[in-house]
């Protein structure tokens, strides 16, 4: 019974890192349609109202893109433990790179509660007028987008390495490394492009997104419906660092000898 308990240990994790990726992409989602549906392009005023309009529903599009990232950190924590066993230095990094991404995303929120400030007709806003304050909203959900932009940079490194490692693993399949890597690939070219050239960009989306979600949907399946392969996962030879930290005790004793 032990052992059963043991080997169901890493598939358990896997299952809960892919639910947790489940609750990210769901809270994503979630978040971006309550945010889709109210912004109108390029006109402040309607905006405004609409936002006023359906002010609960733009609440609830915040709270969830809180909770998705949370649930992203989660998702980070449980693949480094999964993937460490493959390169320790490159899950560590990768990691790196998804929490950085997570920081910026939960930083941003700010700019997505800023209108609900400049639209609140607090007395000390006073000094603007109606229509300054609208274009202020507008602006800080265009600040939003474009921070949005930069976390999706750390999150193409991120899926790129993460590809890299399930590909490497033996005990996740290689397609969907491969499918990783170009998620990776295809968020950075996104978000570079968008930085660069938008027009570029806004062609390229059409490509890019159904790519990039594809790999992290691929993964997400799998981990929730398969988990890993248990004595593929054990069998993997111990990291060098890990190495370092088991070899002293069989040297010494092999030199006292």
């Amino acid at each position: 019974m032990t052992n059963q308990t043991l080997d169901a240990s890493p598939r358990l994790k896997a299952r809960i890192a892919g639910g947790l990726y489940v609750g990210t992409i769901v809270m994503g989602v979630f978040g971006l349609s309550m945010r889709t549906g109210l912004i109108v392009k390029g006109d402040a005023p309607a905006t405004a109202a609409s936002i006023l309009a359906s002010e609960p529903l733009y609440r609830a599009g915040i709270a969830a893109d809180l909770v998705g990232a949370a649930c992203y950190i989660g998702v980070t924590a449980m693949l480094y433990i999964l993937l460490r066993p493959v390169n320790r230095t490159v899950s560590l990094i990768a990691a790196g790179f998804g929490l950085a991404g997570c920081a910026i995303g939960a930083a941003i929120t700010l700019n997505l509660i800023a209108p609900l400030v400049f639209l609140s007709g607090a007395p000390f806003l006073s000094v603007f007028t109606p229509d300054q304050l609208k274009a202020l909203a507008y602006a800080s959900l265009r600040l939003h987008g474009q921070g949005y932009n930069i976390g999706m940079i750390n999150f193409g490194v991120y899926c790129s390495l993460l590809g890299y490692l399930v590909f490497r693993s033996g005990f996740l399949p290689r397609a969907v490394g491969v499918l990783l890597v170009g998620s990776g690939l295809a968020w950075l070219t996104d978000s570079f492009a968008t930085i660069l050239a938008p027009p570029i960009a806004e062609a390229l989306s059409a490509y890019t997104m159904p790519l990039g979600f594809l790999g992290e949907a691929s993964l997400t399946v799998w981990l929730v419906a398969i988990g890993l392969d248990v004595p593929k996962w054990r069998s993997r030879p111990p990291d060098h660092a890990l190495r370092l930290i088991t070899a002293p005790a069989s040297s010494s004793g092999s030199g006292a000898s």
